[in-house]
């Protein structure tokens, strides 16, 4: 169940990292509003995931999530580069994220 706690906190870390763009430095409220909601929501879940994962591991997962759903939906909606270099960075964040997965007793 922690996994799965830590993987929502995940996406929310996209949401808010995603949102930040959107709420352009604090000035338009709906985006910042949501922004900081998404970013509670992800500390608060980050927070129940490591009563249970160790924290390395839970915290490195959490980060990783957020930078590689955050790359990708970059690419998407604001048109950022998607040269191999790149490209093969975020599929190496993919690689740790599952090894840490999988080496952990939890």
């Amino acid at each position: 169940m922690a996994w799965l706690i830590l993987l929502v906190a995940g996406l929310c870390e996209i949401g808010w990292s995603t949102g930040l763009k959107y709420t352009e430095g604090f000035t338009r409220l709906t985006p910042s509003i949501l922004t900081v909601g998404a970013m509670i929501v992800s500390i608060v879940l980050l927070g129940i995931a490591l009563k249970t994962l160790p924290v390395g591991t839970g915290y490195a997962v959490w980060t990783g999530i957020g930078a590689v759903g955050t790359a990708i939906l970059g690419i998407f909606l604001f048109g950022e580069s998607t040269d191999f270099m790149r490209l093969a960075s975020i599929g190496l964040i993919v690689a740790g994220i599952v090894g840490l997965k999988l080496t952990s007793a939890v």
